[in-house]
């Protein structure tokens, strides 16, 4: 046998390289970069990932009783974007040959040609990015954190199984950035920073302050000094409810904000009045 007609190992190499590199970047959507179509099972149409299925299915333009999210993991046909060959879901292309996705999951059904060191994690069912080094799953919640979190976390029963409290959307398997705040509830990192734009600093969820707040106390405590109440409102007191300690105690009503006695913090909501002589007795 001519042994100038068997390919070397290191040509092989080549020829595959050179199909993972063939394309890569020039197909795709906004959602991912990659270079292949799903063809979505559960209404037979062509999109070029889940999320341009989803935002299709449920815009307002569709009747609410058709509008549905496509069920990733029964994905079972795919269309190469180079050669337009309609296949089973893999990652090489059965006819040119070509890497439809650099990064691919046969669990998930997910292609990509952009590295985010993504990972599938087994126990939350889908891919994550960020490295699997980097994240733990919590059993608690049910979800991956990183590994910056794993002695300090607050767990929440399905912590992300639900969606974010400002913008609505789904956090479990978003592709925006997620923050943890102390209390424990998820939102997205985006959100959170929409919040503070609007000196917002209490979770949306629970109303408990998710950052030092001890200045601005420190500045309640001096507007409080300087606007004495009326004559008439010095002996009134009303019940507060603390968000962040979460005690409830009478205090004196004062017009700027009330004071929690125990933790000191302003963040605290009136719930019932009693009058200073029925308090006085009690």
């Amino acid at each position: 046998m001519d042994t100038a007609l068997i390919p070397s190992v290191s040509s092989l190499h080549d020829h595959d390289d050179r199909l993972l590199e063939m394309g890569s970047g020039e197909y795709g959507c906004s959602h991912y970069r990659r270079r292949c179509k799903i063809i979505a099972p559960c209404c037979d149409e062509v999109f070029d990932c889940r999320h341009c299925h989803n935002e299709s299915q449920n815009s307002l333009e569709i009747d609410p009783l058709r509008r549905h999210d496509i069920p990733r993991h029964e994905i079972k046909r795919v269309i190469c974007s180079l050669c337009n060959t309609e296949q089973d879901v893999q990652q090489k292309c059965l006819k040119c040959g070509v890497f439809m996705g650099k990064y691919y999951c046969s669990i998930c059904k997910f292609f990509d040609d952009v590295s985010k060191n993504q990972y599938h994690c087994d126990k939350c069912g889908i891919c994550r990015t960020g490295g699997k080094e980097n994240f733990f799953h919590c059993d608690g919640c049910g979800c991956c954190y990183s590994n910056l979190l794993k002695d300090s976390h607050i767990c929440i029963e399905r912590a992300m199984h639900h969606n974010c409290p400002v913008c609505f959307e789904y956090l479990f398997d978003t592709t925006k950035d997620i923050t943890v705040l102390t209390c424990g509830h998820t939102i997205h990192l985006d959100c959170v920073k929409e919040m503070e734009r609007h000196f917002q600093y209490s979770c949306p969820v629970c109303s408990k302050s998710y950052c030092d707040m001890s200045r601005v106390w420190e500045k309640l405590d001096q507007e409080v000094a300087n606007t004495p109440m009326p004559q008439s409102y010095q002996n009134k007191m009303v019940w507060i409810l603390c968000n962040d300690c979460g005690e409830t105690s009478e205090v004196h009503f004062h017009v700027v904000a009330h004071k929690c006695p125990t933790c000191s913090s302003y963040n605290t909501r009136q719930t019932r009045r009693v009058s200073a002589s029925c308090s006085s007795r009690m």
